[in-house]
């Protein structure tokens, strides 16, 4: 199957992994905090701050690829730091859009009804935050968003709020 999806005419090129917690959980986080980049994008924060939210937000999730049973192998691959980068990086993404329009002061519901698709960082937020309680993993990126969509936190004090954490050691 991988040989046959692979293709030098799409350039298009398929890697398998046996790491299917870990992809799964790529798979959904990367959404949530790809509604993190499109705020700091929105807001008119820099490249810089994208990247270190895309850095700190990879952090959060091999936090809890590996606490739930994760051999992380897959976050530094194509299901991991490449989806992330792109979902992170790209206004066709639609999570990113979601996170970018709440930054412009629109609201969720606004959002929502006009889009033809689903972000599904919307709903992946929620169950995010449930599960990170849970199993005691520190996610302040995906929290901030969580409480951005459903507590009503503003945007720009969620993103300063990450921004202003205590120094330490990566």
């Amino acid at each position: 199957v991988q040989s046959q999806l692979s293709s030098r005419e799409a350039n298009f090129r398929v890697y398998t992994s046996d790491d299917f917690i870990g992809c799964e959980i790529c798979g959904a986080v990367k959404n949530v905090l790809a509604i993190a980049s499109g705020a700091s994008t929105g807001l008119g924060f820099g490249n810089n701050t994208r990247a270190a939210l895309i850095c700190r937000g990879l952090a959060e999730l091999n936090r809890l690829a590996r606490k739930m049973g994760s051999n992380s192998k897959c976050m530094s691959g194509l299901a991991g730091v490449g989806d992330l980068l792109l979902t992170c990086s790209s206004e066709l993404s639609r999570n990113f859009t979601v996170g970018y329009r709440l930054a412009k002061g629109e609201t969720l519901e606004e959002i929502n009804s006009s889009m033809k698709s689903v972000a599904e960082g919307v709903a992946t937020a929620k169950s995010l935050w449930t599960l990170a309680d849970q199993l005691d993993v520190d996610m302040p990126i995906s929290g901030e968003v969580y409480k951005v969509l459903y507590e009503g936190k503003d945007v720009r004090e969620a993103l300063t709020l990450l921004q202003g954490r205590p120094l330490r050691e990566e």
